[in-house]
């Protein structure tokens, strides 16, 4: 996908990382975005980016980041491609308050290629939301296509989001702007622990 965008006698190409898309309002995905990808990546004007590689961060990503006042959330999760390793249950609900907490969107979340380790945070994020547990499956396997991995099913199915209903009950819905559809989370108390951030 390539978006052009004319602006007097400018004419930039805005190409998105790899397996873009939009999760929800204020919420992308993605496979890890190289520099050809800033572009369109300012363009989202993100506040925050969730990155779930053990992998350190490259250093013209990073500077890319601090140009653009974004901030990084590392969770270090290795590939869950052999049977034996497993994603790490308190990494991803830790990603997930990060996510729901509307004071860090607009948010992208990637790992390499944007299939398992997004797959599998946004399919926990969708049992959040009370997602259908089919409907969560069918969006997982889009993007990760022939490479679905059954071990990615089972987390999700499994995942407990009860201790994350606990941990936001202080976390009230409110109406914003443009739609008064959209229901936007927001935290009631600033007293709530803040979330680690990686120093960019």
């Amino acid at each position: 996908m390539r978006l052009q965008v004319n602006d007097g006698d400018v004419d930039d190409d805005l190409v998105p990382p790899p397996n873009f898309s939009s999760v929800e309002d204020g919420i992308f995905r993605s496979g890890f975005p190289q520099p050809s990808n800033f572009p369109f990546l300012k363009n989202l004007n993100l506040r925050s980016i969730i990155y779930l590689c053990p992998e350190p961060y490259p250093e013209e990503n990073l500077e890319f980041l601090r140009a653009n006042n974004i901030k990084l959330f590392q969770f270090k999760i290795e590939g869950t491609k052999e049977p034996f390793v497993s994603i790490p249950k308190d990494a991803i609900l830790d990603a997930l308050k990060i996510l729901i907490d509307v004071r860090n969107h607009p948010i992208l979340i990637h790992c390499k290629r944007g299939k398992h380790r997004t797959g599998s945070l946004v399919g926990c994020l969708r049992k959040f939301q009370n997602w259908c547990l089919t409907s969560v499956f069918e969006e997982y396997q889009r993007y990760a296509g022939v490479k679905s991995r059954a071990t990615d099913l089972q987390f999700i199915e499994a995942f407990d989001i009860e201790p994350l209903r606990q941990c936001v009950y202080s976390i009230i819905y409110q109406y914003q702007g443009y739609s008064s559809n959209k229901r936007r989370l927001l935290y009631r108390e600033e007293k709530l622990q803040k979330p680690q951030t990686t120093p960019v």
